[in-house]
């Protein structure tokens, strides 16, 4: 019953209760949500990482279960995907490129700097055909040029003269 109401429960008025650490139950109950879900959440949300205790639980913080509660809003209420909702907490919207503002970007440089950047742009295609020819060639060679570590044991001659004489 009282997971049914938590459910219910906006994260605005969810009392978390006062303590140091939650367990994931504790979380998955003021969230409403099941404890994989929260497990799941985890590998979406850099930011929500709880510590883990010596026996290997996961304890969250009042910050981590605030976090959480928002998470929820944004998924379950709101209506935003994962990806969405990681945007939102982060807050940086992602930037919309259209077709008009790639022609006003072209249209601001000069055309110093679009020679400036083709010359850089070939510069590196240049670069990299070099490398790519030098790979090839080495691995046309029938033996490679590669640095051969010297043998850690050499040899051991036994000496002519026995240390014991019969």
């Amino acid at each position: 019953m009282a997971a049914q109401s938590a459910r219910k429960l906006g994260p605005s008025t969810t009392e978390i209760p006062d303590r140091l650490y939650f367990r994931i139950g504790d979380v998955a109950r003021l969230c409403g949500v099941e404890p994989y879900v929260l497990r799941f959440w985890e590998t979406q949300f850099p930011a929500l990482k709880p510590n883990k205790g010596g026996t290997g639980q996961r304890l969250y913080r009042r910050r981590e279960v605030e976090l959480a509660l928002r998470i929820k809003q944004l998924v379950h209420q709101d209506g935003y995907t994962l990806a969405g909702a990681r945007q939102a907490l982060e807050g940086t919207p992602r930037p919309r490129v259209s077709a008009a503002s790639v022609k006003q970007t072209r249209l601001a440089l000069t055309d110093e700097q679009v020679q400036q950047r083709l010359d850089s742009v070939t510069a590196a295609i240049g670069r990299a055909r070099a490398e790519l020819r030098e790979i090839s060639r080495q691995l046309a060679l029938s033996e490679p040029t590669v640095n051969r570590r010297r043998p850690r044991l050499t040899s051991f001659k036994a000496p002519t003269d026995p240390l014991f004489p019969l």
